[in-house]
C-alpha cells in the first residue's frame, strides 16, 4: 500500500457498507476512487463514503441494478494501471448483487439459471461452477478488467472450507472448475433441459474449447493478487460461545449446519431429546444447510430446519424445556424479511391451534408463514454482514 500510487476500492456484499467504511477511514487521503455494492434493503446512508459511491444490487437473483453496478464497477477498474493498487472488499451476496453475464447470454438467461438452481437445492460450490461460466466476472475474470494492477481480495466468508475461489464465485481467484464441470452440474440436478438454450449454447462452445477458460493456476493475470480472509462462521460461532458462557449455562460446539436442511433439524432434534434434564445446557453450531424447493411456500434454508426441529420435537413427545433459534447472520434467510425463527417443543400444537400443518407446511416450504402465525420469526433485519447461519440451542 506504501508504494501504490492510486488506490481503488470495490466493496461487494452484505457487508459492503461496513468494509468500504473501514479502508476509507484508513486509506481516505489515497483513494482515488471506489464504489460499493450493497442489497437494496440495506439501512445505510446513500451519500459517498469519502470517495466510495454507494451503488444498489439485487439479491438473491441478480437483477438489473446487479448489472448497472457490474459495469460502474468495470468502468471504474479499466483505469486503473499497472503501478495502482486495487482493493476487492467481497462478502456474502456478492455474486447476485454484481453481476454481468458473459456476451451471448442475457441478463434474464442468468436470472433463470440462478432460479434453476436455488429450486434444485444446488450446494454452493455447484452453484458457483455455473455462475463463474456464464459470467463476464466471476471465477476471476474481474482481474481482465484491472489494467494489471495489483490486486488485494479482503474477504468474509460466508462458505465452508474459505475457498477464495468460492466465495462472491471468486472474483479475485483462479478457478480450477471447467465448462464441462458447468455443464455436468446441470445435467447431475436434471435441469440442463430447462435452462435457457444460450447458456447451454455458451457452455458446450466452452466445453469444445471456443471460448478461453477461466483463469488457473499459473496464468499470469494471478501473479499481482493476494487473496486473505478476514472473517468467517468460525468468528461469528466463537464470538456466540463467549457470549452463552457468561449465561450460567453449560456450553457447548454442536454439530455443524450442513447438507439437507430437514434431515440436519431431525438430527439436532433428536441429540437435544436424548440429552439429559437438569442440567442448563447451550449447544451453538454454525455452517449452512440446503433445501430443494417443492412447494409454492415462503420461508429459506434456517425457517425450514427450525420447522423440522419442531417437527421432530414433537414426534419425540419432548417436553417444554427445548428452544431452538436458526438463523441467517446476515438477518435474511431466503426472499423473506426474517433472519430465521424459534423451534419448541410445542410448536406444532400451537401452530395447528393456528390452521397450519407443520408436515404440509413443511413439504411445501411455507415455514414463514407458519412461524409468522404463532410470532415465532426471528426478525432483527439486515445486519450488515454474512457469514453464514448459526443455531443456538437451550435445553434446561
Amino acid at each position: 500500500i506504501e508504494t501504490a500510487g492510486r488506490i481503488f476500492i470495490l466493496a461487494i456484499g452484505k457487508a459492503s457498507i461496513g468494509m468500504a467504511g473501514a479502508l476509507d477511514e484508513r486509506l481516505r487521503a489515497r483513494i482515488a476512487a471506489g464504489i460499493l455494492v450493497a442489497p437494496k434493503d440495506m439501512e445505510a446512508d446513500r451519500s459517498s463514503i469519502g470517495r466510495i459511491r454507494p451503488m444498489r444490487g439485487d439479491h438473491p437473483l441478480p437483477g438489473e441494478s446487479s448489472q448497472s453496478s457490474a459495469r460502474a464497477a468495470l468502468a471504474m477498474l479499466e483505469s486503473a494501471k499497472p503501478d495502482d493498487l486495487v482493493i476487492v472488499a467481497l462478502s456474502g451476496g456478492a455474486s447476485a448483487l454484481c453481476a454481468l453475464p458473459a456476451k451471448e447470454i442475457t441478463l434474464a438467461d442468468k436470472i433463470a439459471a440462478n432460479d434453476l438452481l436455488l429450486r434444485a437445492g444446488a450446494p454452493i460450490g455447484d452453484f458457483n461452477i455455473v455462475r463463474k461460466h456464464i459470467s463476464a466476472l466471476k471465477g476471476g475474470r474481474l482481474l481482465e478488467h484491472c489494467g494489471g494492477a495489483t490486486v488485494i481480495g479482503l474477504i468474509l466468508s460466508d462458505v465452508r472450507g474459505n475457498d477464495p475461489a468460492t466465495i462472491g464465485s471468486g472474483l479475485t481467484s483462479l478457478d480450477l472448475s471447467t465448462y464441462c464441470e458447468a455443464r455436468n452440474v446441470l445435467k447431475r440436478l436434471q435441469i440442463w433441459g430447462r435452462t435457457p438454450e444460450r447458456i447451454r449454447d455458451h457452455l458446450d462452445r466452452g466445453a469444445a474449447g471456443k471460448i478461453a477458460q477461466t483463469p488457473k493456476a499459473g496464468d499470469q493475470i494471478l501473479a499481482r493478487v493476494t487473496n486473505a480472509i478476514v472473517g468467517d462462521n468460525r468468528t461469528a460461532l466463537e464470538a456466540a460461545l463467549r457470549a452463552a458462557s457468561e449465561t450460567g449455562y453449560q456450553v457447548q460446539t454442536g454439530p455443524e449446519l450442513d447438507g439437507d436442511a430437514e434431515a440436519w433439524g431431525v438430527k439436532i432434534a433428536g441429540e437435544l431429546h436424548a440429552m439429559a434434564g437438569g442440567l442448563r445446557r447451550c449447544v451453538i453450531g454454525g455452517g449452512e444447510t440446503t433445501v430443494i424447493v417443492q412447494g409454492p411456500g415462503r420461508g429459506g434454508r434456517a425457517q425450514q430446519s427450525a420447522l423440522a426441529i419442531a417437527l421432530q420435537l414433537d414426534r419425540l413427545r419432548s417436553k417444554g424445556d427445548i428452544a431452538v433459534l436458526v438463523a441467517g447472520t446476515d438477518g435474511v434467510d431466503g426472499p423473506t424479511d426474517a433472519a430465521g425463527a424459534f423451534a419448541f417443543s410445542d410448536t406444532v400444537q400451537r401452530a395447528k391451534a393456528a390452521g397450519f400443518d407443520a408436515a404440509e407446511s413443511l413439504k411445501r416450504n411455507n415455514a414463514y408463514a407458519l412461524f409468522d402465525s404463532i410470532g415465532d420469526l426471528f426478525q432483527c433485519g439486515p445486519t450488515g454482514t454474512n457469514v453464514a447461519d448459526l443455531m443456538v440451542a437451550l435445553r434446561d
